[in-house]
C-alpha cells in the first residue's frame, strides 16, 4: 500500500477581519484576532486525512506548537514523526476581507530548522513509490528533492509561497506541480493560463501540471493530455485553506487509484466547501462532506 509522506509546515493562523485592505501608511482598527491551526503543510496533510489515505506529517514546531500536533492527531495524521524541539513556531498574520480575500504574512520558526540528518531519517522510513509532498514553507527542500528522488518516491511539489529561488530547484525530480497562475508566470514567464501549462510541459516533460485558475477552475495537463474543471458556486467568506483542500484531495484521489478526472471533481467540491467556511484547516471538509455536498456549477 502507497505511503504518504509530508515534509511541511506547521503554523499558528492569526486572522484579522478587516473592512479593506489597508494603503500604504494607513492604519486601521481591527478585533481581537482568530487563532487557528494553520499553514499549508498543515493544511494539506489535514485535507489527505480527511480524503481518507494514510499520511504522515514531518516538521518542526516550537514549544508552543505542541496543541497544533494535537490537531493533526485528531484530524487521523500521523504525527510520530514532527519535532517539536524548534525556538518558535511558525505563524501567520492574515487578512480577510468582506469578500473573503486575504493578504497572508507568514514568519517560518521552527519551519526553517530542519537539519538534514531529520530528513535522512523520516525518508529512510519510505520505500520506492511512496509519495512525497512539498510546499515552499520548510527548508531544505533541495535536499529533501534530492534524497527522495535516490529513494524512488513520487515527488508531489506545491511551489507556494513563491520565490525565484524555487527555479533553482531541482524541479526535474518533481511528479506532479500543483499551482496557480501567479506561481506558473514565476516559473515560466508567461502570462496566459493556457501558455503556462503548455511551458511547463515543455520544461519539465515528465511531469503533470495541475494548474488552479481561481473563479475559472483547474486545468490539469500530462504531455499531450489536457482536461479542466470547473468551480462551484458557494458564498465565499475564507479563500485561505482554498488551495491546500484542493492539493491534499487531488493527491489523496490520484494516491488510492481515482482517474485524474475525478480527482479534480472531488477536490474541486472539497476547496468549494473550504470557502464558504472561515479558517484554514478547520474549513476542510470531510470525504462524506464532500461526497454528499450537491453544489451547482457555475
Amino acid at each position: 500500500m502507497v505511503k504518504i509522506l509530508n515534509i511541511g509546515s506547521i503554523n499558528i493562523d492569526f486572522v484579522y477581519k478587516v473592512s479593506q485592505f489597508p494603503e500604504v501608511g494607513e492604519t486601521l482598527p481591527v478585533d481581537a484576532p482568530l487563532k487557528f491551526p494553520g499553514g499549508k503543510g498543515l493544511n494539506q496533510s489535514v485535507a489527505m486525512a480527511y480524503a481518507g489515505v494514510e499520511i504522515y506529517h514531518a516538521g518542526k514546531t516550537g514549544p508552543d506548537g505542541e496543541w497544533l500536533v494535537h490537531t493533526l492527531t485528531e484530524a487521523g495524521v500521523h504525527t510520530e514523526y514532527i519535532d517539536t524541539g524548534g525556538s518558535m513556531t511558525g505563524h501567520a498574520i492574515i487578512q480577510v476581507d468582506p469578500d473573503g480575500h486575504n493578504i497572508i504574512l507568514v514568519c517560518s520558526g521552527a519551519n526553517f530548522e530542519l537539519e538534514r540528518q531529520y530528513v535522512d531519517t523520516i525518508i529512510n522510513k519510505f520505500s520506492a513509490g511512496d509519495i512525497l509532498v512539498l510546499q515552499n514553507e520548510v527548508n531544505e527542500i533541495e535536499y529533501i528533492m534530492q534524497k527522495a528522488r535516490q529513494r524512488g518516491m513520487k515527488i508531489y511539489f506545491n511551489p507556494s509561497p513563491i520565490t525565484t529561488a524555487i527555479i533553482d530547484l531541482p524541479l526535474k525530480y518533481v511528479d506532479t506541480f500543483i499551482l496557480n497562475e501567479i506561481e506558473g508566470q514565476t516559473l515560466t514567464g508567461k502570462r496566459e493560463f493556457e501558455d503556462i501549462a503548455v511551458e511547463m510541459t515543455k520544461l519539465y516533460p515528465d511531469a503533470a501540471i495541475v494548474l488552479t485558475l481561481g473563479k475559472h477552475g483547474v486545468l490539469y495537463r500530462h504531455g499531450d493530455f489536457v482536461l479542466s474543471h470547473g468551480v462551484y458556486d458557494v458564498p465565499v467568506v475564507d479563500t485561505t485553506a482554498a488551495g491546500d483542500t484542493f492539493a491534499g484531495y487531488f493527491i489523496s484521489s490520484v494516491a488510492v487509484g481515482k482517474d485524474v478526472g475525478e480527482a479534480l471533481r472531488l477536490a474541486s467540491l472539497a476547496s468549494s466547501i473550504a470557502v464558504s467556511r472561515q479558517g484554514a484547516s478547520v474549513s476542510i471538509p470531510t470525504l462524506t462532506e464532500t461526497t454528499e455536498c450537491v453544489l451547482t456549477p457555475l
